[in-house]
């Protein structure tokens, strides 16, 4: 059956039915989805999608900042279905192991940043920050300072959807629902220049943004403190990229007041800035690194988290049991994904690529972006990008919040075949890795052509 035909077989609007009538969507309005119908992705290729009308589509977010090597990589579906005929499944409970799980760990200790020798395995990046939070406290218990228990992390930040990570992160419209965030975290501004550092440098800001890290700490009383938890880059926050300075004085005060670093590498790690960890890119050196998403390419779920070696030495030789885990740490037949998954980004060369060429031609056609009418800013790292859309590019006028210009964009995006997501105004990229230069130019042609759409778009709705 070819794909045309595969796609063809798909009855649409008894598929839309049966979603509405059974599939609760995350980070979604039920009521407002079920009224107008779901969109219905059938076949993936490459960097591109089919939805179940036939179209074709740039998929400029991987998916959800995950599908690195692309769809259709047949070497990652062997990986799953070899395992699955061996052992498709046991527990790392009780004593035991597997055999994909320990190479798994081994190859990304040898991908890792020095200082990272053990990994502990999770479903997902969000249960890999509630792992690391159990973590930390223990370890600051086996320290004999158990008072060391609070969190700083960073408003309008990511890290999952669980009551921890969703508390971890700094989204107020998650904390208004379930009484979040629960006590003992506490959130600083985050390094975004556009809003924040107005008559400084960037490197100046980056600095004075660093530095409410210090004042949260001192506030809080540094005895109290075991954490500071960041993105590298603030991916679903809209891609906000910190002034280079900005990293390396973070590790200077939590090394200055003994405060655990943790750097969440959900969406930046296995890659996506260039170098294989996005702590990297930035110079700087966590005790904790999460993981997930990039590790399998999203074929199937897994995350985890790197342990630096300070922590890992405490909880091995004093710590005995850790009570924690989960049902599907170290899955034998997700960690065969993943090993796979990492020989394909070896072998391809990916992740230099994405340094060397590939990140550097995207960052210069997506800036060329700021030319356009909308667009205030625009800018870029490895391969994820943001721009800012505005009301007025010489005064950098905001629409107001009642006008919400990136839904508008969005739908335009869709509908033109290419996909971009949307965060309040700015709009959003993080493709493929293996998206090429002629597909890059595909991409920013679709962009430029949406951009018009949406201004003209405005323009009729009077937000203009």
């Amino acid at each position: 059956m070819n794909a045309a035909t595969e796609i063809s077989n798909v009855d649409t609007r008894a598929i839309q039915a049966m979603d509405s009538a059974s599939y609760m969507h995350p980070f979604t309005d039920t009521k407002e989805l079920a009224a107008k119908g779901a969109r219905v992705i059938v076949r993936g290729d490459g960097i591109y999608v089919w939805d179940s009308e036939g179209k074709k589509i740039l998929d400029g977010m991987s998916g959800l900042w995950c599908v690195n090597v692309g769809y259709g990589r047949k070497s990652l579906a062997d990986a799953a279905y070899k395992q699955m005929n061996v052992l498709p499944y046991y527990n790392s409970f009780f004593n035991t192991t597997n055999v994909p799980a320990v190479e798994l760990a081994k190859a990304i200790v040898g991908i890792a940043p020095d200082g990272f020798h053990h990994v502990f395995f999770t479903g997902s990046g969000s249960e890999g920050n509630d792992t690391i939070f159990r973590m930390v406290r223990r370890f600051w218990d086996l320290q004999g300072q158990p008072q060391k228990k609070t969190f700083i992390a960073r408003n309008n930040a990511y890290h999952g959807s669980t009551v921890c990570g969703a508390s971890l992160g700094g989204m107020k419209e998650m904390h208004a629902q379930g009484d979040l965030p629960i006590p003992g975290i506490a959130h600083i501004e985050q390094p975004y220049y556009f809003e924040h550092g107005k008559g400084m440098s960037e490197d100046e800001f980056g600095l004075k943004a660093a530095r409410w890290l210090e004042d949260k700490i001192l506030a809080i009383g540094a005895d109290k403190v075991a954490a500071f938890i960041g993105e590298p880059v603030q991916g679903a926050g809209g891609v906000i990229i910190p002034p280079s300075t900005y990293w390396p004085e973070i590790q200077r005060i939590c090394r200055k007041y003994d405060v655990l670093l943790v750097s969440d590498e959900v969406i930046c790690g296995f890659g996506r800035t260039g170098q294989w960890f996005g702590c990297q890119t930035f110079g700087y050196q966590p005790d904790f690194i999460t993981f997930a998403k990039g590790v399998s390419s999203g074929y199937i779920p897994l995350g985890g988290v790197l342990v630096g070696d300070r922590v890992a030495k405490v909880l091995i030789e004093k710590g005995g049991d850790f009570n924690h885990g989960f049902t599907y740490s170290g899955h034998p037949v997700a960690c065969a994904v993943a090993l796979e998954n990492i020989g394909i980004l070896k072998r391809e060369n990916l992740v230099p690529r994405i340094h060397d060429d590939i990140g550097p031609y995207l960052k210069a056609k997506f800036e060329a972006l700021v030319d356009h009418p909308l667009v205030g800013i625009a800018n870029a790292i490895g391969l994820m990008a943001g721009l800012l859309l505005v009301r007025n590019k010489a005064t950098m006028e905001r629409f107001d919040a009642d006008q919400p210009v990136g839904v508008v964009c969005r739908g335009h995006m869709f509908n033109n075949g290419v996909i971009m997501r949307h965060v309040g105004d700015r709009m959003i990229i993080a493709p493929p890795f293996v998206i090429t230069r002629e597909q890059i130019d595909e991409m920013m042609a679709l962009i430029r052509l949406c951009l018009d759409a949406t201004l003209e778009d405005v323009k009729a709705r009077g937000w203009l």
